[in-house]
């Protein structure tokens, strides 16, 4: 089988991350007997540099043309000065937009390994397991009219939805949780927001299509209370774009780190993969990135837009095993109290590798 994979290095440590997951990937499809036809293309700060634009019209040629793209990081200091439509953001936001992906997947999980860099106790992260089912395409990121009148000294963005935004992207956040353990919590903001009280009423609709799944609704305020005292309880979580992009980057604490949070974009022309993290220009180039978010990403893409699950799960079996027998980056040794070896990114992209070989041979 091919695989047609546009990458999209992107800014900061976006390069060095994804790189590494790039080289895993094709360990893996190439054990299996699998191709992968990889091809680059530049967004972001970067693009803005060569080409002056944060999505140049080739690189969206070439992600429709492709099976799958992979995302590394956009954004920097030096871009902050520009207007919101025209810094490295904005071609996030605009390939998202153009490939149409509407479902953003975000797993968070807890590795015991980790445990110890987590500011949470143990016995509560200890088997949490969650799965976020961010909406990517509409609320206040893509709501019209947005504006900001310098003049006047006043900012304005609008919250919008339709009935069928929220019903499609509650079905597959429904149907995920028909392959886990049948349960799905909605978090919105119903007691203030008429936006959410459309989403809360349209997923109790969605919900009697799927009688086997068992649904629950939480505020977004009180939601983020219970990430932290009770992650365990929460299956599949599924929250519109603000607010999954808040409560997902605070579930990095479950994991220990956000370099070890990977997503999948899925249900448009063509599937969108990237680590959640950020660019991190103040440590790029230094090999201090933790690459195994990208890693894991790598891993989404063969198995939703390749169909190569017996890859994808030893990607992930491997990060496990790199971790277990006591591998860090930096950002995983902050608390490192036996000592375990820190790897530079190079390093940890080659174990994981390796560790890949011995599993699929």
């Amino acid at each position: 089988m091919k695989l047609k994979v546009l990458v999209t290095a992107g800014d900061g440590i976006g390069p060095e991350v994804t790189n590494e997951a790039v080289a895993v990937m094709q360990v893996a499809a190439e054990i299996g007997g699998h191709t992968l036809e990889l091809a680059e293309k530049r967004i972001g700060g970067i693009a803005i540099k060569t080409d002056g634009t944060p999505l140049p019209e080739e690189t969206l040629k070439a992600a429709l043309d492709s099976d799958a793209v992979l995302l590394g990081a956009v954004g920097g200091n030096e871009f902050n000065s520009l207007p919101p439509d025209k810094r490295p953001e904005a071609g996030l936001l605009a390939i998202r937009s153009a490939l149409g992906g509407f479902a953003n997947l975000r797993p968070a999980f807890a590795f015991k390994e980790l445990a110890v860099n987590s500011p949470l106790r143990p016995e509560i992260i200890d088997g949490a397991d969650i799965m976020f089912v961010r909406e990517l395409l509409g609320g206040l990121y893509f709501g019209k009219p947005r504006e900001w009148d310098k003049a006047k000294g006043e900012a304005w963005n609008t919250m919008r939805y339709t009935t069928g935004e929220v019903a499609r992207v509650a079905r597959i956040a429904f149907q995920l949780a028909q392959k886990r353990r049948k349960k799905l919590c909605s978090v919105d903001k119903a007691n203030v927001l008429e936006v959410s009280q459309l989403w809360r009423a349209t997923v109790i609709e969605v919900a009697t299509e799927f009688p086997d799944v068992e649904l629950e609704h939480q505020y977004v305020d009180a939601m983020a209370m219970h990430l932290m005292n009770r992650p365990k309880d929460f299956d599949v979580v599924l929250t519109e774009n603000l607010f999954g992009d808040i409560l997902s980057d605070e579930s990095g604490v479950i994991t220990g780190s956000l370099g070890m949070l990977p997503s999948a974009t899925i249900g448009g022309k063509v599937n969108l993969y990237e680590p959640i993290h950020g660019s991190a220009p103040d440590i790029a180039g230094k090999g201090l990135a933790n690459p195994l978010g990208a890693i894991l990403t790598g891993a989404l893409v063969l198995r939703h837009s390749g169909g190569l699950e017996t890859e994808a799960a030893a990607i992930e079996k491997a990060v496990r095993k790199v971790l277990e027998e006591g591998f860090r980056t930096p950002d995983l040794a902050r608390a490192n109290p036996q000592g375990f070896p820190v790897l530079k990114t190079k390093e940890m992209g080659a174990k994981v590798r390796e560790t890949v070989q011995q599993i699929l041979k």
